[in-house]
């Protein structure tokens, strides 16, 4: 990545051993099916993050203050499979080091690995899913590390709530929780939808962010967009009320799909990422410690065992 540091903050706040947040780019496009370029969405990212005011007046905070360490970008492109062992490995080494991980994509197999690492990590996990896909196949174009196939291992063994979904293949059904789905025409009409989803959720929640969840009046530049999507202040209340009211442990934002001649979905994702952090910091104080709840054990790190037994790989 051409980028040093995350927003171009100084040293100070951006030294590993210093940082409370760890943010890792993945830069991978190798199974999305329409708009190819998600690969170049991190650098895109953190070119707007670099032209971000970094006061946040919601929160009355400088998250960036809490340190945010820049990983070096997972490149690893062999294979659909190889790059979703090199995330699951690299976010779970830095969830060891007792970091807030997030991770910023890349199309949506990415996640495949996030999940994998942070499910193995934390007990009794939600993954909150927002997106306009349902992303439920068990496996597409002969791999089950597919964008497609993004949340189907998360189906089986994590508690996975899905937001803002508005296109499926009629197979998902067979599948999905139709009770944990939060459909976007019926989020339209429902005024209780984000108390309902969040009453759903265990404690710890893992955030998986489709950026094609939001409407594309605001946001375009993504590879398969969708009408009839989330808008900014709606997504910013739910947000805020699950970092509120549970213990979010770490999320991921994908499929940005930047345009050189529409820079402000590059840089909305920016202010989606900085404003998730905000939420996530906003009652804690710079010089406090961050102690994260992960339990690495040999009994969490069993839970994906039928999963390396069925694959290839």
């Amino acid at each position: 990545m051409k980028t040093k540091t995350y927003a171009g903050i100084s040293a100070e706040y951006s030294k590993l051993d210093q940082s409370k947040i760890v943010l890792i780019p993945v830069p991978y496009d190798g199974t999305s099916t329409w708009q190819k370029g998600a690969d170049k969405g991190p650098e895109a990212f953190l070119e707007a993050s670099e032209n971000m005011e970094l006061y946040d007046i919601e929160t009355d905070s400088e998250v960036y203050k809490q340190g945010v360490f820049l990983a070096e970008a997972v490149t690893e492109n062999a294979s659909p499979e190889a790059m979703v062992d090199a995330v699951h490995k690299t976010t779970k080494s830095f969830i060891k080091k007792n970091k807030f991980v997030t991770v910023f994509g890349g199309e949506h197999s990415i996640s495949i690995g996030t999940i994998r690492a942070f499910n193995e990590m934390f007990e009794d996990l939600t993954v909150l899913h927002i997106d306009a896909h349902a992303d439920l196949r068990k496996s597409y174009e002969g791999s089950k590390c597919n964008h497609a196939c993004a949340v189907y291992e998360a189906s089986q063994s994590t508690n996975l709530i899905q937001v803002g979904i508005r296109s499926m293949d009629a197979i998902a059904k067979t599948v999905m929780n139709q009770e944990q789905t939060y459909f976007a025409h019926d989020m339209a009409e429902d005024d209780n939808w984000m108390d309902s989803a969040i009453d759903q959720m265990t404690d710890n929640v893992f955030i998986t962010f489709d950026l094609d969840a939001l409407d594309p009046s605001i946001m375009p530049s993504t590879g398969t967009p969708e009408p009839g999507g989330l808008l900014w202040y709606e997504t910013l209340e739910f947000l805020k009320q699950v970092f509120e009211e549970k213990t979010v442990v770490g999320f991921d934002i994908v499929e940005l799909c930047p345009n050189k001649n529409e820079k402000s979905s590059d840089f909305l994702a920016a202010k989606l990422y900085y404003k998730m952090l905000s939420y996530k910091f906003m009652n804690e104080d710079a010089d406090d410690d961050f102690e994260s709840n992960f339990n690495d054990t040999s009994s969490s790190n069993q839970k994906y065992a039928k999963f390396e037994l069925e694959d290839d790989y």
